[in-house]
């Protein structure tokens, strides 16, 4: 059986930093009103324990979702389940990350997520070109594989030339006792299906510190081709990137990140230890 899912109101669209007319109505309402809404009906849990909502920057940004983290986490929402044979595709633009090489992806298989037992397998990509897959059942979390460069992966320091991030589109096939792990076009990991979850809830795994905005989370039937799912949206595939909103979404972003690592460090003051990284 196959069901397939969508993240609500992760429309198919062209990046942040690709496609202005796509864009267009985002600076103003990101300058104006920094009140953008927590995407309606997900969920979201953390690594470390204990850690707050104020620790996290996560809202509705048209095209996708913006992401700031503090401790690393999983967001989800509970209607976006892929069973069967699958396709999972996730496009991805990574900001600065100010030196961090820490991770980001997408989970599958989901189970128990807010319980003691909770379930899923992982794919994920950091700077430095590399790519990682894992599992985790409760606080295990084994290397299925370990990290490994790869040449497909673009990382902030190798993105081109004045781009304002690093974009990359990551797809997951599970198709009979078969998974394949993809990155911008490129097979990067093959391997048995078997022992991993892999039925269940689908959604985003994004480590400490980082600033990201993601597009598209999506599901389809494992032959549907492109791996995307038909939502209305206009998008405008031929637009250039316009550095005067890529000034203006910059400037948002840093400020955005000033007060995320602002709010950390007061946290942190008050429980006695640095912010972590």
């Amino acid at each position: 059986m196959f069901r397939t899912s969508y993240l609500p109101a992760a429309p198919i669209a062209l990046a942040v930093a690709a496609s202005a007319c796509a864009l267009t109505a985002l600076p103003a309402a990101a300058q104006d009103d920094e009140g953008l809404p927590f995407p309606e009906g997900w969920e979201v849990r953390f690594d470390r324990e204990g850690a707050s909502m104020d620790d996290l920057y996560l809202v509705t940004m048209t095209p996708g979702y913006h992401v700031t983290t503090g401790p690393a986490m999983i967001a989800w929402h509970p209607d976006s389940v892929a069973t069967g044979d699958f396709r999972i595709e996730s496009e991805t633009f990574l900001f600065d990350p100010q030196g961090r090489r820490e991770a980001f992806g997408f989970f599958i298989g989901g189970s128990d997520l807010q319980g003691p037992e909770q379930r899923y397998t992982y794919f994920l990509l950091r700077e430095g070109g590399e790519f990682l897959v894992k599992s985790r059942t409760g606080t295990e979390t084994p290397v299925v594989h370990n990290w490994t460069a790869h040449p497909a992966i673009v990382s902030y320091a190798t993105k081109p030339e004045g781009s304002a991030t690093a974009k990359n589109v990551l797809t997951l096939d599970a198709t009979g006792d078969e998974l394949r792990f993809g990155v911008n076009g490129q097979l990067v990991w093959t391997g048995p299906r078997e022992g991993l979850a892999t039925d269940g809830i689908f959604g985003l795994r994004v480590n400490h510190g980082l600033n990201l905005h993601v597009t598209t989370i999506t599901s389809a039937p494992a032959d549907a081709g492109d791996g995307t799912i038909d939502i209305e949206v206009v998008t405008c595939l031929t637009c250039t990137e316009s550095p005067s909103l890529m000034n203006q979404l910059r400037g948002f972003f840093d400020r955005l990140r000033t007060e995320h690592e602002r709010k950390i460090a007061v946290k942190s003051g008050e429980q006695g230890h640095p912010p972590r990284r």
